[in-house]
């Protein structure tokens, strides 16, 4: 039995860091974790209160769709139907709330089509995407193709 600890002062210092390690590792939990973290989930209660106080930014497609009639109309059964209003144009809330004093961006150049159809090899093989020097020159994007339906326009009026 002496043989098997002989050499136990290494074992002692190995547990001693084990143990030391531990209590760090729960002192410094206790000092960093806020006291109420995991109360409703992985995150901090307070950030809830946090993102209340913020003002609202986007207003949702809904609220877009009861005053713009023609643009749900003209998206029917086109590409970008499911798409909302705000993926586009940014932000809406303010707009909603005052109509006439704020004007939503209306997109009209290749950075905002491109955002989502850019060539990237990631993609499925089914979605559209452009190979912007095999597609067309540097015009824009809406020269050719109307914004909330877009199949080609200029050649089918």
């Amino acid at each position: 039995m002496s043989r098997f600890l002989k050499n136990k002062e290494h074992l002692g210092r190995m547990a001693g860091l084990f143990a030391l390690g531990i209590t760090a590792f729960f002192v410094a939990r206790h000092l960093l974790v806020p006291p109420q973290f995991g109360l409703f989930g992985h995150y901090r209660p307070g950030a809830l209160a946090d993102n209340m106080a913020s003002p609202v930014q986007y207003a949702g497609r809904v609220v877009c769709e009861d005053c713009h009639a023609d643009v749900v109309e003209a998206r029917k059964g086109g590409k970008h139907a499911r798409i909302g209003c705000e993926a586009c144009h940014g932000p809406l809330a303010a707009h909603a709330a005052s109509p006439g004093d704020v004007v939503p961006k209306r997109p009209g150049g290749r950075e905002s089509c491109l955002h989502c159809h850019l060539f990237n090899v990631a993609r499925p093989k089914t979605f559209p995407q452009v190979r912007v020097p095999e597609h067309s020159d540097a015009g824009p994007c809406l020269a050719c193709h109307k914004a909330h339906a877009p199949v080609i326009s200029s050649l089918t009026q």
